[in-house]
């Protein structure tokens, strides 16, 4: 592989990152993030999360011996499929999945649209110091389990469009409670990030009437060279193109599309990789790992999706120790993004963790 500077190719977003594997060895004199010696309790009764605790607004959580959900108390969007115009224009139509024709360009410079939603949160466990890899297989399972019904449930108002399942894992990475917890939000418009994934993974089917990420994902179990943990079912490796220093994606073998559909074998070999692989990244730096995490999955109530394969993106911040973090400053925020250390190099070391 290239150790001068390059560019490498995102297919699933049409985008571009510049790697520079030469800045590896360049001195660090900026911020040190601080490691906690906090050794949290198993039980704390000033968490809202823990169960039997009492909530904002006097909820009460269950006693709950598995997961938990509950609608959050301060959700970001508000269930309100039925709510009238925002009063000063009128309200563009729903941005839908169809892209055969070209985006046309907004009306006016000052556009926007009402946007409704649910918000809910699963607590994986009622361990309030238990984190993914410290779980067993069995309760991983569960967690999956929870997340296929929720995406289920989710999708029964006709409103909803796409279901995202995300974790935030650590204060460094804006997690406002330690206790081991996801979030699923569920919106009325197909957001970004998935949006530009559609695009691409639509337009890659009716160019090679094959899959981009089945096609991905079989030269990469063909190389081996970025992969970090496979199983018969499941395949985490470290993207071509990734951006952050040990981001991961995860892969069913199988070609599908949405959470929904997953086999009952396909959730315990899930549950066995998620385990490893977090348990890989806490083995890094001997910290537990902060990340955002979460599953792409195929938009709901809106057609038949073939060109769509369920994965899930690892994006971990630290760089070079559990103090080192990578910041998206300066020509990350205004040019593109860039990354030093070689996806090569990254899967190598997380699979010597193994």
């Amino acid at each position: 592989m290239s150790n001068t500077p390059h560019r490498r190719f995102n297919p699933l977003t049409n985008e571009w990152v510049l790697v520079s594997p030469q800045r590896t060895q360049r001195p660090w004199k900026g911020q040190m993030e601080k490691v906690s010696p906090v050794k949290l309790p198993e039980y704390d009764p000033e968490c809202y999360l823990c169960p039997g605790n009492t909530r904002s607004g006097g909820k009460i959580n269950e006693e709950y011996t598995g997961t938990f959900v509950l609608d959050n108390d301060f959700p970001a969007l508000l269930f309100q499929p039925d709510r009238k115009s925002l009063g000063e224009e009128e309200i563009e139509p729903r941005r839908s999945s169809d892209l055969t024709g070209k985006l046309s360009l907004p009306p006016r410079l000052f556009k926007k649209e009402d946007e409704s939603g649910i918000c809910r949160v699963v607590c994986f466990s009622p361990q309030h110091n238990a984190s993914l890899p410290d779980l067993s297989i069995d309760q991983i399972e569960a967690v999956i389990q929870t997340w296929i019904d929720q995406s289920l449930d989710l999708q029964k108002h006709d409103f909803i469009h796409y279901v995202q399942v995300f974790e935030n894992k650590g204060a460094m990475m804006g997690a406002s409670n330690p206790h081991p917890h996801c979030q699923i939000w569920a919106t009325e418009s197909i957001p970004n990030e998935p949006w530009k994934e559609l695009a691409s993974q639509k337009e890659y089917l009716a160019e090679n009437q094959t899959c981009l990420l089945c096609d991905y994902l079989q030269a990469e179990v063909s190389s081996q060279v970025r992969i970090v943990v496979e199983n018969e079912h499941f395949c985490a490796l470290v993207p071509f193109w990734a951006v952050w220093p040990f981001e991961t994606m995860v892969l069913p073998k199988r070609h599908f599309a949405s959470m929904p559909v997953i086999a009952q074998l396909e959730i315990e070999a899930l549950g066995n990789l998620l385990q490893r692989l977090t348990a890989c990244y806490d083995r890094l730096f001997e910290v537990s790992f902060p990340y955002s995490m979460g599953f792409h999955q195929a938009p709901v109530n809106d057609g038949l999706h073939p060109e769509w394969h369920l994965h899930a993106h690892f994006y971990p911040p630290l760089l070079r120790s559990a103090t080192v973090r990578k910041f998206m400053v300066g020509f990350e925020m205004l040019a593109s993004p860039q990354r030093d250390l070689t996806a090569e190099s990254a899967a190598e070391r997380l699979r010597s963790l193994l």
